[in-house]
């Protein structure tokens, strides 16, 4: 099953002010992509924007759906470029909250579950392009996984979402992906740990898997993986966290930052001892959508 909304606030509605002290000023919590290594990481998020853009084949008269918005960092994005219409859902009332004071131009977005939403739920009858910022690691979890369900739940979001856009559209995909297991004890508990304290529900989808669930509705066109981009992207929030950890201490409690520790040096291990890896893909409607 999808995560519900509960699992989705645990992981997502601590705080926003809390995410702000060490994500980026755009607040984006997904992998930025670092294309020389010397950006910022407010730089690398907005490559990693512009490349999901230019997957989904946006011009500014499109209309686009970004499933699992977030706090509306791509979104943000997309009002930049002109975009009239970018629209988001999520499960995240705070995220939510985040999106609408931001009064961004052409941007709306509503708290859904994607299994229930329809285009007409904001005024659209079909979206020109769909974006989506590994969202589908809340789709499966560990459970259906071992019972070789990955595969079904996968196909059925991308039967689901191909019915939301015009014959032809563009989909600009983002996912984290699982390579392999650790072999040492104490790594495989700083990953469930993760899984189960952090992002409760989810798992992220390894890429063969992904590779046969999108078809027959949707074709690969492109594809780039960037492990080593979100190695960086989690070491910098993790800086970014041990910089306000008097802070973070102070306002929301020890237990709060040392969860959060743990759970980003996991990251930056699983990044860098190919673990775990991150992918963008260019999809395009098919005829059997």
């Amino acid at each position: 099953m999808t995560s519900t909304q509960q699992q989705i606030e645990v992981s997502y509605d601590v705080s926003n002010e809390f995410f702000r002290l060490w994500l980026d000023e755009g607040m984006h919590y997904t992998s930025a992509s670092y294309l020389t290594g010397d950006e910022t990481l407010e730089q690398a998020q907005l490559q990693k924007c512009k490349i999901l853009h230019d997957y989904a084949e946006m011009t500014p008269d499109k209309a686009v759906m970004d499933i699992g918005c977030g706090w509306g960092s791509n979104l943000a994005y997309l009002a930049s470029q002109g975009v009239k219409n970018a629209h988001g859902i999520t499960l995240s009332t705070e995220q939510h909250t985040e999106i609408m004071q931001r009064k961004l131009p052409g941007v709306n977005a509503i708290v859904c579950d994607y299994k229930d939403f329809t285009p007409s739920m904001l005024g659209i009858e079909k979206y020109d392009a769909l974006i989506s910022i590994e969202m589908i690691d809340h789709l499966c979890s560990p459970e259906q996984a071992n019972k070789g369900m990955a595969i079904d739940i996968y196909r059925e979001y991308f039967r689901k979402v191909a019915g939301w856009v015009k014959p032809g559209s563009h989909f600009g995909f983002q996912a984290i992906l699982r390579d392999r297991v650790p072999r040492n004890r104490a790594d495989i508990l700083d990953l469930k740990f993760t899984a189960d304290v952090i992002f409760p529900g989810g798992l992220n989808p390894r890429l063969e898997e992904l590779i046969v669930a999108v078809r027959p509705y949707w074709e690969v066109v492109e594809m780039r993986t960037q492990r080593t981009c979100y190695g960086k992207t989690t070491g910098e929030w993790l800086r970014r966290l041990r910089a306000n950890e008097a802070e973070i201490r102070k306002t929301y409690g020890d237990a709060v930052f040392d969860d959060y520790d743990r759970y980003l040096r996991t990251c930056v291990k699983a990044f860098d001892s190919e673990w775990s890896s991150d992918v963008q893909m260019k999809l395009r409607w098919c005829r059997a959508a």
